[in-house]
């Protein structure tokens, strides 16, 4: 019985650690790219598109906005899922499981969705264009910095 409240605490402890570490994660790129132009900044601003790459961007970004906010809402609900299984009165492993899996499932389907939605604004530019998206792009993630 002790092993099983022991592993309990420990899973728990850990769940609450990974919690906390994504989220400092979030916050310190938050504030990292906070003060660099972000990706649509330069890509309305500095691009110097045409009419027709506005309105072929502009249904990209349409359809992405609702996608991420479906992906969103499912993080949300993961969350509570896991805030449910961690404080009922009897935490359930299994239970905290399936609610991770869910967040990483939903996280990794926003990410994977992100990055396509990228490749396709960038196949409306031209090279000349793409070559600057590619500078924010390598700096937005980091790739610029050894």
């Amino acid at each position: 019985m002790m092993h099983w409240r022991m592993f309990l605490a420990m899973l728990v402890v850990t769940a609450l650690a990974g919690g906390l570490a994504g989220w400092a994660g979030v916050e310190y790129g938050l504030h990292r790219t906070a003060a660099q132009d972000d990706l649509d900044t330069v890509l309305h601003r500095d691009l110097n598109l045409t009419a027709d790459q506005e309105s072929q961007i502009a249904k990209l970004e349409s359809t992405f906005a609702k996608d991420r906010s479906a992906y969103q809402t499912e993080m949300r609900a993961a969350n509570k899922d896991l805030a449910r299984a961690l404080t009922g009165a009897n935490p359930n492993e299994p239970e905290i499981e399936r609610a991770i899996h869910r967040f990483h499932t939903a996280m990794a389907a926003l990410q994977m969705h992100t990055v396509k939605h990228v490749l396709s604004m960038r196949s409306v530019l031209t090279p000349k264009q793409a070559k600057i998206f590619d500078t924010t792009v390598n700096k937005t993630l980091g790739a610029d910095r050894p």
